[in-house]
């Protein structure tokens, strides 16, 4: 992935031909707009285009997206495994990231980028810290995403208030921007974190600048515990309290909601991010209530969460590991059946974010990918999408195109040598920061 192909450059006229959907041979015109133009059989004639990519053997995707990420955790990828959850982050995960600078943050989430380009993913809902480096680090990948400061003031109101001043301050760097893939969020860590007066400051700023919500719910069983001890209720109950609860919230993990939990999200038009693999490498106890939520009409999709604790930013990994826990967990087969795994990371995903992709059909935003069929995972071809979902990883992804622009073409993705390096360089030094050895 270092050979610049030429066609990456600048958007423009592209002409995908001969690619496979829906088990039908068919061209598509990307304009230069960064919109699908025109989708068919033969939709090529009478289109102007300056590029072609030859789809004969290629299988078309719309562009995933992956809803709840901490993606500057790239750099802490195999740092801290195999450990319970409180001291994998008491003694592990929150000494390192006290280190963490913003160039660390840029670096950890160009390497995402990369990584999710090179997997098929276009976009991404993304919750950390130095969120104004990792815009950047966005805004020159080419992907789509949602930015949320991780807001955790703990009860105490001079931290409150350097988290009112953080989240602010990232909304306004990324209104500048006026870039139109990337979005701010509001990003109140959890109920657990995050003070009652915090949460309906988060719940006002999002009201008033007419932004979504980023945040995490019902993880594990003794957030659960702590919160009906201390106040009652239930957090899904405390969130809608403070005006949290919303078509724009996106809640992470949902692993033990119960049946009323389960249909206030679905009442609010509130959207649940399915992690399994980080929850199982993480041991939460309980597969987030995928048959609950559909029932009570609640949209679902699919995260990866950080790369420290997943370890991988694959959705193609994650499609299959969400339809798999779901099955057994559940002791039902036809529970989350491929074709509902795939809409989970897709148009669900796209809906979640405000995106408008996800969609393979004249008007629609570019946001695409190609996948290769002369290889094992994708022969025989009976279902593409049973394939997409139960036997590919993103390696079968030859193909990225983000607002039409081609991010990778043919596995090669311009630029990825300087961003190994970096990332690499970067957390080399923060981990001999933590150990004070700088």
């Amino acid at each position: 992935m270092t050979q610049d192909t030429g066609i990456f450059e600048t958007r423009s006229p592209l002409l995908l031909r001969g690619v496979c959907h829906n088990d039908r041979i068919v061209d598509v015109v990307v304009g230069d707009d960064g919109t699908i133009a025109a989708i068919g059989e033969n939709a090529g004639r009478g289109h102007e285009y300056d590029h072609v990519i030859e789809g004969r053997g290629r299988v078309l995707l719309p562009g995933l997206v992956n809803t709840h990420t901490h993606a500057a955790m790239t750099l802490l990828r195999g740092y801290a495994d195999d450990m319970l959850l409180q001291p994998w982050l008491a003694e592990r995960i929150w000494p390192l990231e006290a280190h963490l600078t913003g160039d660390d943050v840029y670096w950890g989430t160009r390497l995402a980028c990369l990584e999710m380009v090179a997997t098929g993913t276009v976009g991404f809902n993304d919750m950390y810290f130095f969120m104004e480096s990792a815009a950047r680090a966005v805004d020159e990948a080419g992907l789509r995403a949602q930015l949320s400061y991780g807001f955790i003031d703990l009860s105490d109101p001079e931290k409150r208030e350097h988290e009112c001043r953080a989240t602010e301050g990232l909304v306004d760097a990324v209104a500048r921007m006026a870039n139109p893939r990337i979005t701010a969020a509001i990003g109140p860590h959890a109920v657990y974190t995050v003070s009652a007066e915090g949460l309906l400051w988060c719940a006002e700023l999002a009201r008033k600048r007419g932004l979504g919500v980023h945040v995490h719910l019902a993880e594990t069983e003794t957030e659960v515990a702590d919160a009906v001890r201390a106040t009652g209720r239930r957090p899904a109950a405390l969130l809608d309290e403070a005006g949290l609860l919303g078509p724009r919230t996106v809640a992470a993990h949902g692993c033990w909601l119960d049946d009323a939990e389960c249909r206030l999200i679905g009442e609010r038009g509130a959207t649940v991010s399915h992690n399994p693999a980080s929850n199982m490498k993480l041991a939460t106890g309980r597969a987030m209530p995928y048959p609950a939520l559909k029932r009570a009409g609640a949209r679902v999709t699919l995260g990866t969460d950080g790369a420290a604790s997943n370890n991988s930013l694959d959705l193609f990994g994650e499609m299959k590991t969400a339809a798999l826990l779901q099955k057994f967990a559940w002791n039902d087969p036809t529970v989350l059946p491929a074709h509902e795994a795939l809409a989970l990371a897709t148009d669900c995903a796209h809906a979640a974010l405000g995106f408008t992709g996800g969609r393979l059909e004249a008007g629609a935003p570019a946001d695409l990918i190609l996948l290769e069929t002369r290889t094992p995972c994708n022969t025989p071809l009976h279902s593409a999408v049973s394939n997409a979902v139960y036997a590919c990883s993103g390696a079968a992804v030859t193909t990225t195109l983000c607002a039409g622009r081609v991010l990778m073409h043919e596995r090669v993705v311009p630029g990825a040598d300087e961003v190994l390096e970096g990332a690499t360089g970067a957390a080399i030094a923060l981990v001999s920061r933590a150990r004070g050895d700088a």
